[in-house]
């Protein structure tokens, strides 16, 4: 009988390890599967005169081939390679809304501004006055047409958010209820490989929409934790997560918030990692966000100095120019949209923006925090350069071309988010269509005494502010170097060549375009040549201003005005791309490397975890054999009692 008790044994051992590696072969390419083996152990011998007998082998437990450091690893190497795909792919989109060539926002800048060579040289041809609104107009089209591409991108990446959320959500419960069977399933003592393993990969699941930090709990159970330390799944409860807005309630940035009993609890989307909702996020709340900075500091520069521009001239009915876009600002007192507080503010103050110096904008957004009533530090979110402030003592505050005024007190903590660009190309348009009102003739005249003696002639004349005051003035030389003026006879002035001549604004109410922080000037001469004494120069109002092009001359050469960080008007867009160009160059190159680390993990980790047909194929011949060899032995057990019995018989 113990020789059959032993090849039954061997013959059931056998037969399991059989059914363990044709499992392993059947789950060859399901998802998460982890190779399975069956661990024997020998059967604790009978004790005998003649020693210990074995009695044979039995099944201790089916393993797993499971490394969790390596699996851990390759987990978060695969959340990091789809946070940055996500990324990388969405900059890709986000790189073609700002297209080049004739059809790209920047060609129509240039063929704008370049429409009005042809209106200086004919200032009275309306066919060129036409083409040049014209151009206008597209320009304005196209502001418009790229804004509403970064809006439409932007609900596109909001409902993707939504969803990745819901996944998230479906995932959570459903690893919560497998850490519940788990839990009752250890309690036979065997682990229950293949709710281990689906859990394992419902992980994996979750680590591709959000990565993860995983503890394991004495009865089996895993704690799953998003941004290092906020509890998602504690057991068999899990909490949910929803896309909710900023602490301004900016609808276009998004946070991941974990709802727990609820209470909704943000998460930092610097401490996020990878994933799919990490990299959708980063997009949204920087990239996307930079890309409509720049589109709109590049359509604020533009229309606001070509308005201010216009405004200093007068069209072919000597009428003081207008708007040539619709204004930027509200209330057409140059302010720009409103600024939310946060949330949590408990202090009474307000803040105003307004355009100070459009040559001076930076592509960014602004978090302004009070230390005080009225003192803090205004940190521009692109960079973090921070510049510090006090209302009491400075108003109003100037950073980047932008101004800044309060109203009320601040409690110490109170923060505001100043978005000066962010809708300034949603709406633009042409603000008129009659060339005729197109104001390219300058409000100032100059004219040289008709005795002069000396060489004097006019460089260059220009109004800086429309209507002009106090004129005419006259300046009369009283040498090749001095000269006196009509408007203040009590001074002599020094005449320098090419030097400029300004007319400053006595007390006058009158609207200067605050686009450029200059001084409250009225006209501004350039003069060459040695006047001899007595020699005059009359600076007067225009009279002709359908013979005039000073302003179409003036509005030209605003592309040459270095107004992006250095860079010419015309060479805004280009700059633009540029930087959205090598964001996402950085993005694929980041994208490229994290792949690569991920697929080398993977590897390592299927090595271990993986089922390897080739071997399986062996282990199946090996225990093929065993159990024939099992079989034989009781073969010849049932031969050896037969004879026993034939024996006895006699």
């Amino acid at each position: 009988m113990g020789l059959l008790n032993l090849g039954s044994r061997a013959l059931q051992v056998n037969q399991i390890a059989l059914q363990t590696a044709g499992n392993n072969i059947a789950n060859v390419n399901t998802a998460g599967y982890s190779r399975q083996r069956a661990v024997l152990e020998t059967v604790e011998g009978q004790y005998t005169g003649a020693g210990y007998i074995g009695k044979g082998v039995n099944v201790q437990t089916i393993q797993r081939d499971f490394d969790e450091f390596i699996t851990r690893q390759s987990a978060l190497a695969s959340s990091t390679q789809y946070g940055d795909a996500t990324r990388a792919s969405y900059l890709k989109q986000l790189e073609g809304i700002f297209e080049g060539g004739t059809q790209g926002l920047g060609a129509s800048i240039n063929d704008m501004m370049n429409a009005f060579s042809d209106v200086a040289n004919s200032p009275a041809d309306l066919t060129a006055r036409t083409v040049a609104l014209t151009r206008t107009q597209e320009t304005a089209s196209r502001m418009r047409s790229t804004s509403q591409r970064l809006d439409d991108m932007q609900l596109v990446v909001q409902q993707a958010l939504e969803h990745k959320a819901t996944s998230i959500n479906s995932i959570s419960q459903n690893i919560a209820s497998l850490n519940d069977q788990i839990v009752q399933a250890l309690g036979s003592g065997q682990p229950p490989n293949d709710l281990l393993d689906q859990r394992e990969q419902l992980i994996r699941d979750l680590n591709r929409f959000v990565q993860t930090t995983q503890i394991g709990a004495q009865d089996g159970s895993i704690g799953i934790y998003l941004s290092g330390s906020q509890q998602l799944i504690l057991g068999t409860r899990a909490s949910t997560v929803e896309i909710i807005r900023d602490d301004f309630g900016d609808s276009r940035t998004s946070k991941l918030a974990i709802v727990r009993d609820g209470d909704h609890y943000p998460l930092n989307e610097n401490a996020m990692g990878g994933g799919e909702v990490s990299g959708l996020i980063r997009f949204q709340n920087n990239d996307l966000n930079e890309g409509r900075n720049l589109l709109g500091r590049l359509t604020m520069a533009v229309s606001s100095a070509m308005n201010a521009q216009h405004r200093l001239g007068l069209d072919l009915d000597g009428k003081i120019g207008g708007d040539i876009f619709t204004p930027i600002d509200f209330s057409g007192q140059n302010i720009l949209p409103p600024v939310p507080p946060a949330r949590m503010n408990g202090g009474t103050a307000a803040l105003t923006m307004g355009i100070s110096d459009v040559t001076k904008f930076a592509a960014s957004d602004y978090l302004v925090s009070f230390s005080g009533p009225t003192a803090g530090t205004i940190s521009r979110r692109s960079d973090g350069q921070q510049t510090a402030f006090d209302f009491a003592i400075t108003s109003p505050v100037i950073v980047d071309g932008i101004s800044l005024t309060q109203a009320g007190v601040a409690n110490t903590g109170d923060r505001f988010l100043l978005k000066p660009f962010t809708s300034s190309a949603s709406n633009i348009s042409s603000q008129f269509s009659s060339p005729r009102a197109l104001a390219v003739a300058s409000p100032v005249a100059g004219a040289l005494g008709a005795g002069n003696t000396g060489s004097l002639q006019l460089q260059t004349i220009s109004a800086r502010s429309n209507p002009l005051a106090n004129i005419p003035v006259t300046l009369t030389f009283t040498g090749a170097y001095t000269y006196t003026r009509s408007d203040d006879l009590a001074n002599i002035y020094t005449y320098t060549p090419g030097e400029a001549i300004e007319s400053t604004l006595p007390d006058l109410p009158l609207t200067v375009p605050p686009t450029y922080s200059l001084p409250l000037l009225n006209w501004s001469l350039k003069l060459q040549g040695a006047p001899g004494a007595g020699d005059t120069y009359t600076v007067k109002a225009n009279a002709y201003p359908a013979q005039s092009s000073g302003n179409a001359l003036a509005m030209l050469n605003l592309r040459d005005v270095a107004m992006f960080d250095g860079a010419a008007l015309t060479d805004g867009y280009a700059s633009l791309i540029s930087l959205v160009g090598i964001r996402s160059q950085s993005a694929s190159y980041a994208a490229q490397v994290s792949e690569s680390t991920a697929l080398t993990l993977e590897h390592s980790r299927a090595g271990v975890s993986g089922v390897n047909l080739d071997e399986e194929a062996a282990n199946l011949l090996q225990y093929q054999q065993a159990y024939q060899a099992s079989a034989k032995m009781i073969q010849i057990a049932q031969n050896i009692f037969d004879t026993l019995i034939q024996n006895l018989s006699r």
